[in-house]
């Protein structure tokens, strides 16, 4: 089950990077340590016959280019502007994935994006039965996944 979900996340970031960025060349692998202080991350909540969260880790130099792609302007460093837009690519991304998954039976909400920050997350040590983090690397630099889900029965 777990491929199909993370199946499902790759193909939707890489039509959304299609259409949005005209980014058509992008592959995945397992990610490391991949958290660091320079980079936006972004979660959007899931409830419905799944329940969790998935964390979108944009690099902020990822994020830069992809603001300029998508506005035409040039931003030196993250702002408002650039924290809103990277929000709707993972709000964008997300509800690809589950307009996916409701073709397999699987009915799910997301919330609206938020920051995420780490540090005040209160779910860290929880135990997800779908779990995994993996990058995802494009022409315009790298992003990285947590997804972690748990069936609701």
């Amino acid at each position: 089950m777990m491929n199909n979900i993370y199946k499902a996340f790759v193909d939707a970031t890489q039509n959304v990077f299609n259409l949005m960025l005209n980014i058509s060349e992008i592959s995945d692998h397992p990610a490391g340590d991949f958290k660091n202080d320079d980079e936006i991350d972004i979660a959007v909540s899931i409830a419905g016959d799944l329940h969790g969260d998935v964390i979108y880790r944009f690099p902020v130099s990822t994020s830069l280019n992809m603001v300029e792609i998508m506005s035409g302007m040039q931003f030196e460093e993250v702002d408002t502007f650039v924290t809103s837009a990277i929000s709707e690519i993972a709000n964008i991304i997300s509800g690809n994935v589950l307009t996916a998954l409701s073709n397999n039976d699987m009915q799910c909400n997301i919330s609206t994006p938020v920051l995420y920050n780490p540090d005040e997350a209160q779910d860290e040590d929880k135990n997800y039965e779908l779990q995994t983090n993996r990058c995802i690397s494009t022409t315009i630099g790298e992003i990285c996944l947590e997804i972690r889900l748990n069936r609701t029965y």
